[in-house]
């Protein structure tokens, strides 16, 4: 096991790392009401280091309080009390070797606790608010985003950013994917401007490119910027790209332009292969990772390790995100490489909730933390 690709050391961004394992981010609905970490999320996030993960990256955090929030006890960074909360994050996964990223993320349209969401266009989402984090019902239509309202957001990234590396954060990923506001931006069917944030595939990436072109000049070199994208929504699980690869590649084109430090490529799925490739091995994740260069995290199932196998030694990508395997277990790199039994995912971890109290909860209840 230990030959295994997942388990071998990288020498990424400068940073030598002790495999290539990263903690996918996932929306845990248990901050404070007021966007404060807690000890609860302290002891979440440094387990993930303990457990052997070379990367984590953190649930969405939201970044401003004019529209960006996604759910009701969502971490924030927009002030000084949730910078140093999250610094308390940082200073327990910095005890071991492992890498923290902070996930900035705006709502959108998809926001499951605001009835005053913003948008591109304004075009209803379809599908409906998720139970688990809070949400009843259809989405509303969201305000057309003016061009205050485009600097504004645009300026909460940036602000974020700057806190996160405040806090001790080691990079963060600008969240571009899964249907939220940025992934908005870049998604034809719900994008139908006519300024310089629609229409083309550069305008329609513009939004993100002036982010990290924003970030990159507020923050030290060494400071880590990379991006998340995807195809699939939160509320549309099987949505591609009308022209396939051709949007990959356009996609890719734009990506290298504004240079990330990586790319993470999610799968809202969890099915790489049925809802990543394009036909003949190509995949997105492989797709931007020949055209940028930049080191790619791909995502979707990977704790099967056949399938990470596949992932590495085929050039689709440099990095593993994983989700509900490593919220199942946060010691899956640690069990995996050592051949000790896992607990393993169940859907009623995350349903009715998907708060930290309540995987707990159904762990113990299940009795899995003995099998």
């Amino acid at each position: 096991m230990k030959h295994h690709p997942i388990f071998q050391k990288a020498n990424i961004w400068q940073r030598d790392l002790i495999n290539r394992a990263v903690v996918a981010p996932m929306s845990r609905v248990s901050a404070t009401a007021d966007g404060l970490t807690t000890d609860e999320m302290v002891d979440y996030y440094s387990a993930f280091a303990n457990g052997g993960f070379a990367v984590i990256i953190t649930e969405g955090i939201y970044t401003d309080i004019y529209g960006s929030q996604s759910y009701n006890n969502q971490p924030a960074i927009i002030n000084a009390d949730q910078r140093r909360s999250w610094a308390k994050v940082t200073r327990a996964v910095h005890r071991s070797p492992s890498l923290i990223f902070a996930q900035l993320m705006h709502g959108g349209a998809l926001s499951q606790c605001s009835e005053n969401t913003l948008a591109p266009s304004a075009l209803q989402p379809v599908g409906t608010k998720a139970v688990a984090y809070g949400g009843e019902g259809s989405f509303p239509v969201p305000k057309e985003m003016d061009l205050t309202d485009i600097q504004r957001m645009q300026q909460g990234f940036i602000d974020s950013a700057i806190n996160a590396h405040k806090a001790g954060f080691d990079g963060i990923e600008i969240h571009g994917a899964n249907g939220y506001l940025l992934d908005q931006f870049l998604t034809p069917e719900l994008n139908l401007r006519k300024d310089r944030y629609g229409g083309t595939i550069e305008n329609r990436f513009r939004v993100i490119a002036e982010i990290i072109a924003d970030i990159k000049s507020s923050v030290p070199s060494n400071f880590i910027v990379g991006l998340r994208v995807s195809e699939g929504k939160v509320n549309n699980l099987t949505y591609r790209w009308a022209d396939g690869i051709e949007t990959a590649r356009e996609l890719a084109k734009e990506i290298k332009k504004s240079q990330p430090d990586f790319v993470h490529v999610a799968v809202q799925t969890g099915e790489w292969e049925r809802d990543s490739f394009f036909g003949e091995g190509i995949s997105l994740a492989s797709v931007i990772r020949d055209t940028t260069g930049v080191p790619v995290i791909a995502n979707g199932g990977f704790h099967h390790l056949d399938k990470a196998e596949t992932a590495l030694n085929n050039n689709h990508a440099d990095l593993l995100s994983i989700g509900r395997a490593a919220l199942a277990d946060s010691h899956w790199v640690v069990k995996t490489l050592n051949g000790l039994p896992l607990i393993p995912f169940h859907r009623d971890m995350l349903w009715p909730e998907a708060t930290l109290s309540h995987t707990r909860k159904i762990i113990k209840e299940l009795n899995l933390e003995n099998n």
